[in-house]
């Protein structure tokens, strides 16, 4: 661990020496420092195309800018839905009927390889998504962004700085998603990194137009940006940020008590009230977030709608959040998130009724039990073995299997026969994060839920012109997964980090990810 710290004062003492105070001689005390950050999981990859998970998100979006971004500078206390602001699109405009988007792309932006970001650029990541007869289309990409684009029509850039997006039908969703990570990202890549590596070698080389561009990344252990001096916007304070995975949660919070890293994510719920009092910042923020299960519906058992609704009345989520989770999340009901337009919070449609969930076994013919396993991702053991523990109070017995995050996502899309359920901690703020996780055709539809009447009340909204019927529509279809349990909500998130003493001006925004072009460290 001393040599860690080492490490970490050697990299902040050469920072200072190697890349150029950007920032004006008023903010010099801010400026400079090395920022190290200890998070959950490992990072998936860094091309915006193909990465996955709300961690490696953190990341890319400071490397790489979007057309939309989302204003992140106050606590989501202050501001329940962050809005949309500009980012490489100075301005935009939307046809009357809601099909065409026009931006006006700023002037004079550079890509961290010294090309130059354009109309082209845009037309070049949109159509490596959408265009299967583009020569850098790819297939894993069109896959994670399949929800954005399929109802894009065509593209047309009309002039250098000019980008125009005609949909077939209305789609209001659209710039939320550009500045959504994990499905939805909109961030821009250099096209000629794209050409030089690859679509399958472009991940070892991000290159964008962000803040921070990419230094290295050693897997498994840690992954280095930099101020990039090119940036367009204002500079950020710090020198560099290194994101280190640290799985365990012990480790994760001996590390931030130790000086070993600035900032964690997902600080274990019963370490918040010691980290606290340490003098350590522990956010307690509404975010678009629920922590739910997959039903896996090839699981021959939870086929069963009267099984699925046993086990949603089985598990006490007050109690969870309360003594669990110790008032660090709010119990979920809904698959919608708070900070959506849509999202309501009163909805409760499964409230603690051990007794029916008997006897909803007992119509199904199942007194003597029925069985299945959960596959989680490292971290939400204890969670599971909550669940597990109130499921087996009504005859349903359940087996808890654990991964770390690439080897669960491996699995995930394709589970074993005996796996009833699986892990998932995830959420939109537009409603149309619906459609994403609950749709027939959806990729990220993980367990194969599939409801003709979900898919039509879906498609309502989409197209839906009025606000008040769209939220109707979005509305209904939450009742309608909910009600079959397509889906199994436990609870809201509500504590995303702890933070050192020496971090400064750090935001937890109502969202699951960060801005660090404020943060600055006192102790540099």
């Amino acid at each position: 661990m001393q040599l860690l710290r080492s490490i970490k004062s050697a990299l902040a003492l050469s920072s200072l020496l190697l890349v150029p105070h950007i920032a004006s001689a008023a903010n010099s005390e801010k400026t400079g420092g090395t920022l190290v950050i200890g998070q959950n999981a490992e990072i998936t990859q860094l091309d915006p195309g193909r990465e996955g998970g709300w961690e490696t998100f953190r990341i890319t979006r400071h490397i790489f800018d979007a057309l939309v971004t989302e204003d992140l500078s106050k606590s989501g206390n202050d501001v329940p839905s962050p809005p949309i602001i500009p980012d490489l699109a100075e301005t935009w405009s939307i046809s009357p009927d809601g099909k065409v988007y026009t931006f006006k792309l700023r002037h004079g932006v550079k890509f961290q390889d010294g090309t130059d970001f354009n109309a082209k650029a845009v037309e070049f990541n949109i159509r490596r998504a959408w265009d299967p007869s583009f020569q850098y289309y790819d297939q894993i990409t069109a896959g994670n962004l399949k929800n954005t684009y399929r109802y894009l029509d065509k593209i047309d850039t009309p002039d250098d700085f000019t980008v125009v997006l005609s949909f077939k039908q209305p789609f209001s969703p659209l710039l939320r998603l550009l500045a959504q990570g994990s499905g939805g990202t909109g961030l821009i890549a250099s096209p000629e990194s794209i050409r030089k590596y690859g679509n399958d070698g472009v991940a070892d080389h991000p290159t964008g137009t962000g803040p921070f561009k990419f230094v290295e990344r050693i897997r498994g252990q840690s992954v280095e940006i930099e101020r990039y001096d090119g940036y367009w916007g204002e500079a950020p304070y710090l020198d560099r940020v290194i994101f280190r995975p640290i799985p365990d949660n012990n480790a994760r919070v001996a590390a931030l008590e130790t000086g070993e890293v600035d900032l964690i994510s997902w600080p274990p719920r019963d370490s918040v009230d010691r980290l606290k009092s340490e003098g350590f910042d522990v956010p307690n923020v509404s975010i678009p977030s629920i922590y739910y299960y997959n039903i896996n519906f090839a699981n021959a058992a939870f086929k069963d709608i009267r099984v699925r609704q046993a086990l949603a009345y089985s598990i006490n989520r007050e109690a969870l959040a309360k003594e669990l989770l110790k008032g660090t999340a709010n119990p979920g009901y809904s698959i919608l998130v708070p900070g959506s337009d849509a999202f309501d919070p009163e909805f409760n449609k499964f409230s603690y009724d051990p007794e029916k969930s008997r006897q909803l076994l007992k119509d199904a013919g199942l007194e003597g039990g029925v069985s299945g396993t959960i596959d989680i991702y490292a971290g939400g053991e204890p969670v599971a073995e909550w669940v597990q523990r109130d499921a087996a109070k009504v005859g349903i017995n359940l087996k808890v299997r654990s991964y770390d995050w690439n080897s669960f996502l491996a699995r995930e899309r394709t589970p074993d026969a005996d796996v009833a359920l699986s892990s998932m901690e995830w959420g939109f703020l537009t409603p149309y994060w619906l459609s994403i996780v609950g749709e027939s055709h959806s990729g990220a539809n993980t367990g194969g839920y599939s409801s003709e009447k979900f898919d039509a009340e879906v498609s309502k909204a989409i197209a839906a012109t009025d606000p008040a019927d769209e939220k109707a529509h979005w509305r209904e279809a939450n009742d309608i997964i909910v009600s079959d349990v397509g889906k199994l909500p436990l609870f809201l998130e509500r504590t995303h980090y702890a933070v050192g003493k020496n971090v400064k001006d750090f935001v937890s925004p109502a969202q699951a990810w960060y801005d660090l072009k404020k943060v600055w460290l006192s102790n540099k």
